[in-house]
């Protein structure tokens, strides 16, 4: 399965879209809002460019990236303010895979441009926005343009399937499982582990040729507590899906080979994995590194469980879709899912967690 073709967030403005179904990625992003803006700001104090470069990957197509975007334009704004210093133009570069719906993005424009100029007296700020479709896994800009990177729940995503992880027949080692889990055998986790390592080194360093000196990056990823990779969190959500699977499979709705050929290409990586890499790609230097869990919080009366489910649909859909098929029954697939995560929460809490990193280019 080729990646970079097929994985993309469900588009549009649907009831099973993206764009209605990320409340849960805005809110870390607004947990962790105040780290945003004060790395922006701190980065202008230090250069003070004319004309500042800022890149969203990951932006994905709902409303979170422009909010975002306004929230830096304002942050700059007031700090340039505050040194008395000339406002910069804003170049904003915002990337995802080419799949991604960038028409929707492109379409909320125009109001994003009339709010900011709203209280301005109809002169907003220079800002000029491009859409940079690829895969952040590799260069995406020229040298030295850019001066801040954010990231928000796009850097657990892999480039791929982990290759180890089918034998020399293409057969999965890891069979009735999509994640890492219990029954899994250790070179399941270890596949996982080596592709993570190979893809951040990789990010890290094409990011270290396209940011200035002193440039920052702010990135906001799924992780784990500890070193075991299996846990009530994360891969807890992945476990939950296996399952699911399965009783699709059980109601002759899927294959069971089917069930069994398809892996993620996710990696919950953990504060020291983070930590270990930084310090071996060599470009960049941590400035912080926190761990948080995002408050629960859920609309019109629906389940924790529903809410879940909605979300990992509208991120996998593509996904499931490529591999079993269009005809693949997904409500009742995530339907299923929901009342699992429901049921699990009564016996036990799931605490899946997140971090925020925030790099500084050496």
């Amino acid at each position: 399965m080729d990646v970079e073709k097929v994985f993309h967030m469900t588009g549009g403005i649907g009831k099973t879209s993206y764009a209605q179904n990320s409340a849960f990625q805005k809110k870390a992003s607004d947990m962790v809002k105040h780290i945003t803006m004060e790395t922006i700001q701190e980065l202008y104090y230090e250069v003070t460019p004319k004309s500042l470069g800022i890149a969203d990957l990951g932006c994905s197509s709902g409303p979170n990236s422009l909010s975002l975007i306004k929230d830096m334009v304002e942050a700059v704004e007031g700090t340039s303010h505050k040194i008395f210093h000339p406002m910069p133009e804003f170049r904003v570069y915002l990337n995802d895979l080419p799949t991604n719906d960038f028409n929707s993005v492109f379409k909320s424009l125009p109001d994003f441009y009339k709010d900011l100029k709203k209280d301005r007296n109809q002169e907003g700020p220079a800002i000029f926005i491009a859409g940079y479709p690829g895969s952040f896994y590799g260069r995406l800009f020229p040298c030295n343009c850019l001066h801040f990177i954010y990231s928000s729940y796009s850097l657990h995503w892999l480039s791929k399937v982990p290759p180890a992880l089918y034998d020399e027949h293409g057969k999965s080692i890891n069979k009735g499982n999509v994640y890492i889990s219990e029954s899994s055998p250790p070179s399941v986790s270890q596949a996982y582990y080596k592709q993570f390592q190979e893809d951040f080194s990789l990010f890290l360093k094409s990011r270290s040729e396209e940011l200035v000196t002193g440039g920052r990056m702010v990135l906001i990823l799924l992780g784990r507590i500890g070193q075991d990779h299996v846990d009530r969190g994360n891969s807890f959500f992945w476990e939950i899906l296996s399952r699911s699977l399965a009783i699709s499979v059980s109601q002759a709705e899927i294959e069971k080979e089917k069930v069994d050929s398809y892996e993620v290409h996710f990696y919950a990586a953990s504060k020291n994995e983070l930590e270990d890499e930084v310090r071996r790609e060599g470009s960049f230097e941590i400035d912080k590194l926190e761990m948080f869990e995002i408050e629960r919080e859920v609309k019109n009366g629906e389940s924790y469980g529903t809410a879940v489910a909605m979300t990992v649909r509208a991120v996998q859909e593509s996904m499931l879709c490529d591999h079993f098929g269009d005809g693949m029954d997904l409500d009742t697939l995530f339907n299923n899912y929901g009342k699992m995560i429901d049921e699990e929460m009564v016996k036990v809490d799931i605490k899946p967690i997140t971090f925020v990193i925030v790099l500084k280019k050496l």
